[in-house]
């Protein structure tokens, strides 16, 4: 395995981080009480509530563990400060995104393996976990928590009253598209594109069901090139721009998906103004909030691939327990993660934030998944594409250029992948080094 030395530039890369650093001391393995110090930082903020009530559970029954979980604003780069200032927590709560790979990378985090829980963890997940790191590693360095999903929301009522069937194809999907805009009642879609990281989520759908799960890895290998499969994903994501809301006439004046935030868009949905919304599960609790109604929504697999049996649902890890690699105390940490994971714990945690577990066991997910059961117990999920994305590229603008450039169609998305492929090897040197080294290697 490869690693980079861990620099103030390279964690950091924002001026003025330093003074987040202050918001928290270093921690010691024992306190004046005799207790083992756990420190938790996670980048969940909206489970704060959750977590501090595990906290204080976990307090009243444990007389030599004391678990101090944080969830602190920017919690990412308060992690990043952290790490440069050698002030490390014991474990630190993230998604399994870049963050992820570069700490990784970085040697800051334990290789995990060892935990015993970890024979309950699903394999699809620990895979994904594996397949966001740079190079293949032999050890993993995060115990997956929770999952999200991303699809196809859509309103289950109309689709139920309007006897419209789940399209299993893309073919059949555009065929429901001009059903819908046909009838004249309601959009299709309401896309939120004036924010821009929204368009990554129809994005990842359609695209993980139709190029290589390893692409980005063979692009850094030098094997394939982004614009040798990213053009016909690029024509789906243009052809979905006919059947928003600008484009039929619901009687209604409307701004157009470039206009729109995604919160507009969500509210638009929830208020039954159309039948579908290309998102993720993360949304549905802005959706509910945002509502005038009870809308009773499903989800179901993006359906972009060549053959309905070979649909996937995109699947990442939303939250992981890392442990660092300078912790002194991993057998105490080892019971915290064990607490966290009880069952009458991690059903608190999903039912209130309507997660995934990714953990094995009897969980009673939220109705939303109904649809994609199967796809989640078959482990036939992929990992969000843009967690293999260098955030400098900015490739939500690059998609929101694309979609917005009036050229005709093969000329707009010629430009889009000579950009991507251009830009990659811009933003993605170092890993690009990495694994040209790794695989010299082999």
């Amino acid at each position: 395995m490869l690693h980079t030395p861990i620099t103030r530039r390279s964690l950091l890369g924002l001026g003025g981080a330093a003074a987040a650093s202050l918001m928290f001391a270093g921690c010691t393995s024992e306190r004046s009480d005799g207790k083992v110090e756990v420190e938790i930082v996670s980048y969940k903020q909206e489970a704060v509530s959750i977590f501090e009530q595990i906290m204080k559970d976990f307090n009243a029954s444990h007389d030599d563990i004391y678990l101090n979980i944080q969830s602190p604003a920017d919690a990412v780069t308060v992690m990043k400060t952290r790490f440069v200032r050698e002030n490390y927590p014991d474990v630190i709560g993230i998604g399994g995104d870049a963050d992820y790979a570069s700490f990784v990378d970085s040697q800051i985090l334990a290789d995990v393996s060892d935990y015993q829980g970890m024979s309950k963890v699903q394999g699809a997940y620990k895979d994904i976990l594996k397949s966001v790191t740079y190079v293949p590693l032999d050890g993993i360095y995060g115990v997956p928590y929770v999952a999200n999903a991303a699809g196809m929301l859509y309103n289950v009522d109309m689709f139920e009253r309007k006897g419209w069937a789940i399209p299993e194809t893309w073919d059949e999907l555009i065929e429901l598209c001009e059903t819908i805009k046909n009838e004249g009642k309601v959009a299709p879609f309401y896309l939120g594109y004036a924010d821009t990281w929204t368009i990554l989520s129809p994005w990842n759908s359609i695209t993980a069901n139709m190029v290589p799960s390893d692409l980005a890895r063979q692009v850094n290998a030098g094997k394939a090139k982004f614009a040798d499969y990213y053009g016909e994903p690029a024509r789906r994501m243009r052809q979905m721009l006919k059947y928003c809301q600008t484009s039929v006439d619901t009687g209604q004046k409307v701004p157009g998906p470039f206009s729109m935030s995604y919160n507009d868009a969500c509210t638009a949905f929830g208020n039954g103004s159309c039948a579908m919304y290309p998102c993720g599960s993360f949304a549905v609790p802005q959706i509910l909030s945002s509502s005038t109604g009870n809308i009773n929504i499903g989800m179901f697999p993006m359906p972009s691939a060549q053959s309905p049996d070979d649909r996937i649902v995109v699947s990442g890890v939303d939250l992981q327990w890392c442990v660092a690699q300078s912790c002194p105390h991993k057998d105490a940490v080892y019971e915290v993660i064990d607490y966290l994971a009880e069952p009458d714990n991690l059903q608190t945690y999903i039912s209130d934030q309507r997660a995934i577990p990714c953990i094995e066991g009897d969980f009673k997910l939220d109705p939303l998944f109904d649809g994609i059961a199967e796809w989640l117990d078959d482990g036939k999920v992929l990992d969000y594409l843009d967690h293999s994305y260098p955030s400098a590229m900015a490739v939500d603008a690059q998609l929101q250029t694309m979609l917005q450039n009036s050229a005709d169609d093969d000329t707009a998305i010629q430009q889009f992948l000579e950009k991507f492929d251009t830009d990659w090897q811009r933003y993605n040197r170092d890993v690009i080094r990495k694994v040209t080294e790794y695989e010299s290697q082999q």
